[in-house]
């Protein structure tokens, strides 16, 4: 099954919180997790990661946390995404250097890069403004 970490998860909806309160100045980490219910060690983690990366930045102070380095606009759901877990691969032997032991016979490499190549890009087009929006496309039905 395709999903997010809890890392990408709890990355995600605190770099959204950011975004969404932005004009309220920084957040702090302590905020964003009692909103979530976060441990707020693996919260400080994920920010300080995501400050690494240059998508929030760190302030300190009595009135310190985490602000949006660029605009939400600016920032796509693909780099939080690679800045917290590395890069993004459905599968293992969708580089040439995989040491799979089927790479020889498999059928499935050139569907799954397909797949991997439209995961990307609707990822590293997708913005963190895009978030918030209700234009969010039905799911397909699922035939059972």
């Amino acid at each position: 099954m395709l999903r997010f970490t809890k890392r990408a998860d709890y990355g995600l909806m605190a770099i959204h919180y950011i975004a969404v309160n932005e004009n309220l100045g920084a957040v702090s980490t302590k905020r964003i997790a009692d909103e979530f219910r976060i441990p707020p060690e693996l919260l400080a983690k994920i920010l300080q990661r995501l400050a690494k990366e240059g998508l929030i930045t760190s302030q300190n102070g009595p009135k310190g946390g985490y602000a949006l380095a660029r605009r939400a606009t600016a920032i796509t759901v693909g780099e939080v995404i690679r800045a917290l877990e590395g890069p993004i691969r459905i599968v293992d032997c969708y580089e040439a250097t995989s040491e799979c032991p089927q790479m020889e016979r498999c059928n499935l490499r050139r569907p799954a890069q397909k797949i991997q190549a439209a995961i990307s890009q609707m990822l590293d087009t997708m913005s963190l403004s895009e978030l918030t929006a209700d234009d969010v496309p039905e799911l397909l039905s699922i035939r059972a």
